[in-house]
């Protein structure tokens, strides 16, 4: 069973400056701001919402099918693609444009000045969710605007399932099509700051937003999450990771195993468990594809953190 993972690939150019950013700004000169600092450390990972979901989900034994847009410069990307087995004939090349990417620089104290170039991923509406066959469940993770809109659409005219996952993209959308968007989506999953902006913007409590859909599901950081559904609100603790590494894609790992636990019949709290412990694996390691534990490994997981079996 295919799961179409319809979002973004990019780059994430993560830089560390050695010392603290409050050193280097001026408050009362902040109106003619240039400065320049010097990053020793720097680091290129592999990231973007459809390949992270993607890399997780291959790890579990889905069968992830990347839907996205890229650039002149994604060599690299879709070598590293096809090292680990991730099928990309739906990852279409936009000549003339950049992959997408981002350019973090942290400081000591982890502030972080971040610049992204969207590239190829405003190009994302030149996909169509018919073009792929064999698809059984979706996921619109954030993407071009455009592109979000009309998979949305495509996904509930297939009478395909899927979640909307408008994270970083919420503020492109305002309430009115935040709120079609729910209406056509199977299911939905959101941080907590992008739960109370998602009903700032439509008007809506959570729990109204919940009727809408199957299930909305809401992470919260290292407080674990929780599952709005059949009226009721299922809460999901967090596992406690080894280590506490670097955030990034760890909301991504989390959607790889709801997705994993819907495609294969999980009731919700066995899928939101399934989910919590992938988190917890992934923030052990730094970027959004680098961890690398077996089947076996994230099923001794779950077995410690919930005494029970995953398989």
């Amino acid at each position: 069973m295919s799961t179409l993972i319809c979002g973004s690939i990019a780059y994430d150019t993560i830089m560390v400056f050695r010392d603290h950013f409050k050193n280097h700004i001026l408050p009362e000169q902040i109106h003619i701001l240039n400065v320049a600092f010097l990053v020793p450390d720097m680091r290129r990972e592999f990231g973007g919402c459809a390949g992270n979901i993607a890399y997780n989900l291959k790890l579990l034994g889905g069968e992830p099918l990347a839907m996205a847009t890229v650039g002149d410069d994604a060599g690299a990307y879709l070598a590293h693609m096809d090292a680990l087995g991730l099928m990309r004939e739906h990852v279409r090349m936009v000549p003339g444009a950049y992959t997408a990417q981002a350019f973090v620089t942290t400081d000591l104290d982890d502030n972080q000045i971040t610049a992204f170039h969207p590239g190829a991923m405003d190009y994302s509406h030149l996909n169509e969710i018919g073009a792929a066959s064999g698809v059984e469940l979706g996921i619109v993770a954030p993407d071009g605007r455009d592109g979000m809109l009309a998979h949305v659409e495509q996904f509930a005219a297939a009478g395909i399932p899927f979640v909307f996952d408008p994270g970083q993209g919420l503020p492109m959308f305002n309430g009115d099509e935040l709120l079609q968007c729910l209406r056509l989506a199977t299911y939905c999953t959101v941080n907590d700051y992008e739960a109370r902006l998602l009903c700032d913007r439509t008007g809506r409590s959570l729990s109204g937003l919940a009727q809408e859909v199957e299930a909305l599901v809401v992470t919260l950081g290292g407080e674990g999450s929780h599952i709005y559904v059949d009226g009721q609100r299922l809460e999901i603790p967090a596992v406690q990771p080894d280590a506490l590494q670097d955030p990034t894609g760890c909301g991504d790992a989390y959607r790889a195993g709801l997705l994993y636990g819907i495609a294969n019949g999980y009731d919700w709290l066995r899928a939101g468990r399934l989910a919590s412990v992938m988190g917890a694996i992934k923030i052990a390691s730094r970027g959004g594809q680098n961890h690398r534990p077996s089947r076996d490994d994230i099923a001794a997981r779950f077995a410690l953190a919930f005494d029970a079996p995953l398989w």
